[in-house]
C-alpha cells in the first residue's frame, strides 16, 4: 500500500509541476506580449523605424488598408523583397497601434486568362507598373510571368498606388532588390504621411515667360498632385502673390523675366520660399531636326543675375557625352536602294548620373536630358551649401553657340580625344541663407506698393537649379484633337523609363519636407552575396557540416537527456 501511495504522490507531484510550468510559460508569454519587447540585432538596423516614421504612425486617427500585389510563384530575389515588405508592414502595424492592416494578393490567381488580363489592366490603370520575369512552373520548366511589385494604399476613401521596385537596368538584379529594400520605409511612410495629413501643401508652376505648357508637364503634374495641390499662373509683378505656396517650379522659360517678376521671386525666397529652377541659356528647336538640321542660339531669359547672387551660374554651352547617351531611330541607306530604320547614338541627349551620396538622387536611374547646359557654383559665401545632383560621364565635351546641329552627326565616329571633360555638372542644390539680388538697388520704379519693404536676407531655405528644361518635359501624343502626355523619362523607342520622374518628385519632396523623411533615403543595407569561388572549392565540406552536425546535436541531446533522467529517477 505504501508503494501505491508513493506512486500516486509522485504522479500528482509530476502533474502539479507540469501544470505550473505550462502556467508559467503562458504568464511569461503574455507578459512579453504586453511589453512588446522587440530587438533589432542586424548590423544595418534594417528593422528599426526612424523617429519621424514613429511620430507619423502614432498620429494616425483612421485605419490604413494596404493591398500588396507581390504574391504567388516568383524568383527567390522577389521572394526576399516580399519578405522585406511584409516585415516592414508588420513594423508599421505595431508602431501605429494596429491602425494599419494589409494583405498580399496574387494578381495571377484568377480562374481563366481573360479574368487575369482584366486584373492586370485594372492594376495598370490604377498606377501599378508590371514587370516581366522568368518563373518556374509545376513541371520544373521556365515560363514568362507578369508581376506587379507595388501596393495600393487606402485611407479615408482615397487610394494611392506605390511602386516599390527600383528597376535600374545598369545594375544587377540583386542590387535593384537591395535598393528597393533600402527605400521601402521612405516610400511607404511618405505616401501615408501625405494622404493622412490635414495640411496639403501648394506648389505653383509659373506661367507668363513661355514656360512649358500644362500638357508638356502633364505626367509630372499628375504624380505631384498625389502629394501637393498644383496651381499654374502668372505673378504679374504682384508682391506676396506666392506667399501661400510651399514651392515654385520655373519650367523652361523662353521669354525674359521682367524686373518686377524677378523681385517677386526674390522676396518669396527671402521669406523662406523654395524654388525649382529648370532654365537653359541655349535655345535649340528640336522639332527642326525632322528636316535634318537645327541651330543652337544663345538665349538668356534675364534670370542670370539673381541666380548668380544665390550661388549658381548656368553656362551658355551644350553638353555632348559619348559614354552615356540616348539613341535615335534614323532611316539609313544600307545598299544600292535599300533603306532601313536603325538605332544610332545621339550625343546631344546625355544620360546624367545621379549623386549617390545625397537623399534626392540616391539609387535613382540615370536621368535623360536634351541639349543640356552646364552649371557652375559661384561665390564663397559660407552660409550657402552647394551640392551637385546630376553630372555627366568622364567622356564629355561642350559646344558653344551659335552652332548648327545635323542629324548626319549621328553617323560619324567621334574622336575620343575631343571628349576630355569629366563630370560636368547639370543640376545643383543650394541650401542656406541667401542674399537678396535687389540689395543696394533702387526699386521704386519696379514695385508699385508704397508700403513694400525690401527684405535683404533670407530665412534658412533651399533651391534647386537644373540646367535643362527638358528634364521635366514629357512627350505628347495626339489622338484627333486630344493631346495625351506620355510617361516622363520614357524612351519612346525602347520603352525604358529613366529617372526623370523620380528625380523631380524627390526634388519637390526634399524642398517641402517638414518631417525630415528624405533622410530615410540615405539608409544603406549591405549586399551579402555568397562567395561563388568558395562555393566551388568548399562545397562538399559545407554539405557534410549541414547534414552531420544537426544529427550529432540531436544524438548528443538525447544522450544528455537520458543521463539526466536516469540520475533523477535513480535517486527516487
Amino acid at each position: 500500500m505504501a508503494e501505491v501511495k508513493d506512486t500516486r504522490s509522485l504522479k500528482l507531484k509530476s502533474w502539479i509541476q507540469f501544470t505550473m510550468i505550462v502556467a508559467a510559460i503562458i504568464v511569461i508569454a503574455s507578459a512579453f506580449k504586453a511589453l512588446r519587447l522587440r530587438l533589432d540585432l542586424t548590423e544595418d538596423k534594417r528593422y528599426t523605424l526612424s523617429t519621424p516614421t514613429h511620430n507619423i504612425l502614432k498620429g494616425l486617427t483612421k485605419d490604413v488598408f494596404i493591398q500588396v500585389y507581390l504574391d504567388g510563384e516568383m524568383p527567390i530575389p522577389f521572394k526576399k523583397l516580399k519578405r522585406s515588405v511584409q516585415e516592414m508592414l508588420e513594423e508599421f502595424r505595431i508602431a501605429s497601434g494596429k491602425h494599419i492592416d494589409y494583405e498580399f494578393i496574387n494578381p495571377a490567381d484568377k480562374k481563366n486568362a481573360q479574368e487575369r488580363e482584366e486584373q492586370y489592366t485594372t492594376l495598370y490603370k490604377k498606377g501599378l507598373n508590371p514587370v516581366d520575369i522568368q518563373a518556374g512552373d509545376k513541371e520544373g520548366g521556365k515560363s514568362q510571368k507578369m508581376i506587379f511589385p507595388g501596393m495600393l494604399i487606402n485611407y479615408n476613401k482615397v487610394e494611392v498606388p506605390l511602386n516599390f521596385l527600383k528597376n535600374n537596368q545598369s545594375l544587377l538584379p540583386e542590387q535593384n532588390i537591395l535598393h528597393s529594400m533600402e527605400s521601402l520605409e521612405y516610400e511607404m511612410i511618405q505616401t501615408i504621411a501625405t494622404i493622412s495629413s490635414d495640411t496639403i501643401y501648394k506648389v505653383a508652376f509659373l506661367e507668363g515667360q513661355g514656360e512649358l505648357q500644362d500638357v508638356e508637364v502633364g505626367d509630372i503634374t499628375y504624380y505631384l498632385s498625389r502629394f501637393f495641390t498644383i496651381d499654374r499662373g502668372s505673378i504679374d509683378g504682384k508682391t506676396g502673390i506666392l506667399n501661400n505656396y510651399a514651392a515654385v517650379v520655373v519650367a523652361k522659360p523662353m521669354k525674359e523675366f521682367s524686373e518686377s517678376d524677378k523681385l517677386v521671386l526674390d522676396q518669396y525666397i527671402m521669406k523662406g520660399g523654395k524654388v525649382l529652377w529648370l532654365v537653359e541659356e541655349v535655345d535649340v528647336n528640336s522639332d527642326s531636326l525632322i528636316n535634318g538640321e537645327t541651330v543652337g542660339l544663345y538665349h538668356p531669359v534675364n534670370i542670370e543675375d539673381i541666380l548668380f547672387r544665390y550661388g549658381a551660374r548656368i553656362n551658355p554651352e551644350i553638353i555632348q557625352d559619348i559614354a552615356d547617351f540616348m539613341v535615335l531611330r534614323l532611316s539609313v541607306t544600307t545598299g544600292a536602294e535599300s533603306r532601313q530604320i536603325v538605332p544610332v547614338p545621339w550625343f546631344y541627349y546625355p544620360l546624367l548620373s545621379p549623386n549617390q551620396n545625397h537623399p534626392i538622387t540616391k539609387n535613382l536611374n540615370k536621368v535623360s536630358g536634351e541639349f543640356v547646359n552646364t552649371i557652375d557654383t559661384v561665390g564663397l559665401d559660407p552660409a550657402i551649401k552647394k551640392t551637385i545632383l546630376l553630372s555627366t560621364s568622364s567622356y564629355s565635351r561642350t559646344l558653344s553657340p551659335p552652332l548648327v546641329i545635323r542629324l548626319k552627326e549621328a553617323e560619324l565616329t567621334p574622336d575620343e580625344k575631343d571628349f576630355n571633360k569629366s563630370g560636368l555638372s547639370a543640376a545643383l542644390l543650394l541650401e542656406g541663407v541667401f542674399p537678396s539680388a535687389f540689395k543696394n538697388r533702387m526699386i521704386n520704379n519696379i514695385v508699385n506698393d508704397p508700403g513694400f519693404k525690401l527684405k535683404t536676407s533670407s530665412r534658412e531655405t533651399k533651391m534647386i537649379v537644373v540646367a535643362d528644361g527638358d528634364i521635366i518635359r514629357n512627350e505628347v501624343s495626339r489622338m484627333g484633337n486630344k493631346a495625351i502626355p506620355s510617361s516622363l523619362g520614357q524612351d519612346k523607342y525602347t520603352g525604358q523609363i529613366y529617372g526623370n520622374r523620380d528625380f523631380i518628385i524627390n526634388c519637390m519632396n526634399y524642398l517641402v519636407d517638414n518631417n525630415s523623411l528624405m533622410e530615410l533615403r540615405s539608409r544603406e543595407m549591405k549586399l551579402r552575396v555568397l562567395d561563388k569561388q568558395r562555393i566551388k572549392t568548399e562545397r562538399l565540406k559545407w554539405q557534410l557540416i549541414n547534414i552531420t552536425l544537426p544529427l550529432l546535436i540531436v544524438i548528443l541531446a538525447g544522450i544528455i537527456y537520458g543521463f539526466i533522467r536516469k540520475r533523477i529517477y535513480t535517486k527516487c
